[in-house]
């Protein structure tokens, strides 16, 4: 997702910053000209990656007995934010592995250069419409999907069926309704931004923005401020007094509120419009000029293990890739499967993104 994205906050766990691992250096940099195998055998993998990554203990320690390597990570900030550091130091990287750049940005890193190709062990359990780059600089690790969520007991209340497509949300009673978070300084925002370009195309997509605008669409900066502060469904949005019953936010987040809520309810107290939504898919690369490539070649094949792929729903959030994962059943039991979310390809991203989000600053937020 994720990412990720950020689909739990305080109200939710404060949720995805908080991780199992202590964060630390990947070392001196290296010469851009030395290869991995001219460097002393390290014993020590650095995972270089965005503030939500997390794994259980167990399944970590797990890893590091089998394989002999010890794991660090490195947390850097937001998913763009990361690849920025990694894209300033190509060739002397932090660390061995990058994760958490996903399909919004994933040009850029390619283009960039920053991965060395390496074709993971088990990528053949991966499912095929994951594996967006066939030369293996990255390989896939997890997905998720960014979707208005809704307030149950709101529309029961008022006895208006919930939206469930793009095209609901402009609709008259849905008026005054949806808060989302701004293209330009949020992940959600952005990819709600791309399910619409998805829908209706470079030609309609600001036409969409104009009549959600009119209306009455609220915009505020990020996740955590929509999420857990104008949502009226999420358990920090009642605390809060928050007064909007749609959101954008993730497929997740309903499973999310009853993992978190005291006592567990029986039902979601929110649901997911499945017409709405915006496909993440994150992966994970070999960092080009990495001390210990062979620990990092061992570090993404854990990431598409079996072990690991499990472990990720309930740390982070978002969906496996592999075939033989299965979910939990707090997933099973209170999310939706998102059958058609709206797909933009990454390199017509990297050549738009920047036009679209200043038009649609200039058309939504000016």
């Amino acid at each position: 997702m994720s990412t990720t994205k950020k689909i739990a906050g305080a109200a939710l766990a404060a949720a995805l910053g908080v991780t199992t691992l202590s964060a630390c250096g990947g070392g001196d940099a290296k010469d851009k000209n030395a290869g991995a195998s001219d460097a002393p055998k390290s014993k020590t993998v650095t995972l270089v990656s965005h503030d939500s990554f997390n794994v259980t203990d167990a399944v970590l320690k797990e890893f590091e007995q089998q394989s002999g390597y010890t794991v660090k990570v490195l947390k850097s900030g937001d998913a763009g934010a990361a690849l920025n550091q990694e894209i300033l130091t190509k060739g002397t990287p932090r660390g061995d592995v990058f994760f958490g750049v996903d399909n919004t940005l994933l040009s850029r890193a390619l283009d960039n250069g920053i991965f060395t190709p390496y074709e993971a062990k088990g990528l053949g359990g991966v499912k095929p419409e994951f594996q967006l780059d066939k030369e293996h600089r990255v390989t896939p690790i997890d997905s998720g999907d960014i979707c208005v969520n809704y307030d149950k007991a709101y529309f029961a209340d008022k006895k208006i069926a919930p939206p469930q497509t793009l095209d609901d949300l402009v609709k008259p009673e849905y008026k005054n309704l949806l808060v989302t978070e701004n293209a330009a300084t949020s992940s959600p925002g952005l990819g709600f931004l791309l399910a619409t370009v998805g829908k209706y195309g470079d030609e309609g997509w600001k036409d969409y923005w104009s009549k959600l605008k009119a209306n009455g669409v609220e915009v505020v900066d990020g996740w955590e401020q929509a999420y857990n502060e104008r949502f009226s469904g999420s358990a920090g949005g009642k605390k809060a007094k928050g007064d909007r019953p749609l959101v954008v936010s993730y497929a997740s987040s309903p499973p999310v509120e009853v993992l978190y809520a005291e006592p567990q309810p029986a039902e979601a107290p929110t649901g997911v419009a499945t017409g709405t939504c915006f496909r993440q898919t994150e992966f994970a690369g070999l960092l080009k000029g990495a001390k210990n490539e062979e620990g990092g070649k061992a570090l993404v094949d854990f990431l598409i293990s079996k072990k690991f792929q499990e472990d990720m729903p309930l740390q982070m959030f978002v969906n496996p890739v592999t075939k033989d994962a299965a979910l939990p059943e707090l997933f099973t039991k209170h999310g939706v499967v998102v059958d058609k979310p709206e797909n933009v390809a990454p390199e017509t991203i990297a050549k738009n993104r920047e036009q679209w989000v200043k038009a649609w600053t200039s058309l939504v937020v000016k």
